[in-house]
């Protein structure tokens, strides 16, 4: 009974997280538990629950006496959370390529591919599967770091790169050749083992997408 209650709750957040950060529940807008119920068909203290972790990540802000609201947007949090990012990411970046075997190798070659084939699709200008699309990216920038050593790295990582794309799914556009070219050189420095090379591509193509974020927010 207990497990079958405990799929429902991470089903329950899933779907919520989800709707969240592809924009069906939009920034700031109150989540009131009865609509809830009904579209995400969960009991109310699995709505409970679900909404208070997702406060305690900051997708969800957690009001006295006012309710649940979808945490709101702002030009100073999609910054602080890039910046973060970029801690995270490029020291995790530096500890994977110094560390990855084989296997890690197998995992980032397949990733990159699957992203690649989706940029060219992107290019053509077939943008039909723009979810898809944000999936592939998270994928391979997870097999970048896959090798760090650190459970703890990689969830805060998680967390950051879910608010990160957040904000990218509210304006959605692509930047092109150049993040492609980006995802090529940084996927080639870490093969060759070039932590360096790697972590400096690595920052610039995330400081690049915040400034385009910026731009068309």
């Amino acid at each position: 009974m207990a497990t079958s209650r405990n799929l429902v709750g991470a089903s329950t957040y899933q779907k919520i997280k989800r709707d969240i950060i592809f924009g069906a529940l939009a920034p700031g807008s109150k989540l009131k538990l009865d609509g809830l119920r009904t579209r995400y068909a969960a009991s109310m203290s699995t709505l409970r629950e679900t909404l208070n972790r997702l406060a305690s990540e900051g997708f969800v802000d957690a009001k006295d006496q006012r309710g649940f609201f979808v945490t709101p947007v702002s030009n100073s949090d999609l910054i602080e959370v890039a910046n973060l990012r970029v801690l995270l990411e490029c020291h995790a970046l530096r500890l994977s390529v110094q560390n990855g075997d084989t296997d890690w190798e197998g995992n980032l070659v397949a990733a990159h591919h699957k992203l690649h084939l989706m940029e060219q699709k992107l290019l053509a200008g077939d943008e039909s599967q723009k979810e898809v699309w944000k999936r592939y990216d998270w994928e391979f920038h997870l097999a970048l770091i896959s090798a760090c050593g650190s459970k703890n790295l990689l969830s805060l990582h998680s967390v950051l790169y879910d608010k990160y794309l957040r904000y990218q799914m509210l304006v959605l556009t692509y930047r092109g050749e150049e993040a492609s070219g980006e995802h090529q050189q940084v996927f080639e420095a870490a093969l060759e083992r070039d932590v360096e090379r790697a972590s400096t591509i690595l920052r610039s193509h995330i400081e690049k997408g915040l400034q385009h974020t910026l731009d068309a927010l």
